[in-house]
């Protein structure tokens, strides 16, 4: 499986100036491979990881799944 090494920060405000959702820019990096997303803080320690899946089909799954997921996060700050 390829990894992948991303600065957080840096990731999120590009696509914060682009006005682009994560879940477009992984649908792009899909080629039938499965590889591992490592997000980085500007120290090079982990914050999290996401296993990229080989196709959109379960990608969409994996958005809804993080999209329910935040909602009930952010429900229970309330």
């Amino acid at each position: 499986m390829q990894r992948i090494e991303i600065k957080a920060e840096q990731f999120f405000e590009l696509l914060r100036l682009k006005d682009t959702p994560m879940w477009e820019i992984f649908a792009q990096m899909i080629d039938g491979n499965e590889k591992e997303i490592i997000f980085l803080d500007n120290e090079d320690k982990v914050l999290f990881n996401y296993v990229l899946p080989a196709d959109k089909v379960k990608l969409e799954e994996d958005r809804k799944e993080f999209s329910k997921q935040f909602s009930d996060k952010l429900a229970n700050f309330n």
